[in-house]
């Protein structure tokens, strides 16, 4: 087993390497095909106009503007391999900083609601499918199929609305209060403001747990171990503890760990209608000012976080099930 495991594992990170190089080589080149000038993106037409020569050749230096291509690739990837993911040209500080802290203010957003809308779906998937036809099935049903169709940036405006503008009970935006200095901030302040776009990601991921979990309860409820312990007067919470957990559970939290880039992909939105300052922030300021260095690590974390995810739910599919481990060895 442990060598079928070690295998599978060896095929996976072979696939990571792929992805990666693969990744970069698109973001660059969409990139350099984008039709956004970085001079005048950041710098700005007028100001343009009144400047010399020579400044302008050195603005061109300082973005990379008619660079050779090739040559830009190859001296990136070449640095990155060795560790250094270069300076921002936005931020004007190495790249490996301004991840540092963007990714840990995501990492507390996305982390958050990850879990939450683990845990909510799951039970939600419970009581649908151990009801399956009465009042409670249909109105968790319904609710799933409302919100994956509910666009992540609506549903986050709304709340925004509801509870920020309207109740003025939640914070509007940011990840902590206005003109309060870094030290003085508290863990407290970091989770008052982190409320909103958490519960958006939340919402937002729970209905492809909630049903799959349900369609799996059902074929629970219907096989015949099940039928043998309700003969036995098992119901309820017992006959769910006894045989309903385990067999839903393990399921749930593969597929749950591969929709780390959906609570990734969502982020970028969230992030934009709370201006909270995050990794997907981040990557849309890079993408529209042409921050190449920013914006190529952003795109490479990114994947190996949804390669990570997607990788971990395979082993753990193997684990559950023996039949897909050997099917992954062979």
């Amino acid at each position: 087993m442990e060598k079928r495991l070690g295998i599978q594992i060896r095929n996976k990170v072979i696939r990571m390497v792929l992805l990666v190089l693969t990744t970069s080589m698109l973001t660059f080149i969409l990139m350099k095909a984008s039709p956004i000038d970085p001079l005048q993106a950041n710098v700005g037409q007028a100001a343009l106009g009144s400047m010399s020569h020579e400044q302008v050749e050195k603005l061109e230096e300082y973005w990379g503007v008619g660079e050779s291509p090739v040559k830009q690739y190859v001296s990136w990837a070449a640095d990155f391999i060795r560790g250094d993911m270069g300076t921002s040209l936005l931020y004007r500080q190495p790249v490996a900083d301004v991840i540092a802290v963007k990714l840990a203010n995501s990492l507390f957003l996305m982390v958050t609601a990850w879990i939450l809308s683990g845990i909510l779906g799951f039970f939600l998937g419970v009581i649908s499918g151990m009801n399956r036809g009465r009042w409670i099935d249909r109105l968790v049903k319904g609710y799933c199929l409302l919100i994956s169709s509910t666009p992540t940036f609506w549903l986050a405006l709304l709340l925004l609305m509801v509870f920020g503008v309207w109740l003025k009970i939640l914070p509007v935006g940011l990840s902590v209060p206005i003109g309060v200095e870094a030290a003085g901030v508290t863990f407290f302040d970091r989770v008052y403001h982190a409320v909103l776009p958490a519960l958006t990601l939340s919402i937002t991921g729970v209905s492809n747990i909630a049903l799959h979990t349900r369609e799996k309860m059902i074929g629970i409820m219907e096989s015949e171990y099940v039928l043998f312990a309700r003969a036995r007067g098992e119901k309820g919470l017992v006959l769910f503890w006894h045989h309903g957990l385990r067999n839903a559970l393990l399921p749930a939290i593969t597929l749950h760990f591969a929709a780390v880039s959906e609570i990734f992909g969502g982020s970028v939105l969230v992030e934009q209608v709370f201006s909270y300052p995050g990794l997907g922030q981040a990557a849309v300021s890079a993408g529209l000012g042409s921050d190449m260095p920013l914006l190529m690590a952003i795109t490479i974390i990114s994947a190996l976080f949804v390669f990570g995810g997607n990788m971990i739910a395979d082993i753990l599919y193997g684990i559950v099930d023996p039949r897909i481990r050997k099917g992954g060895a062979a």
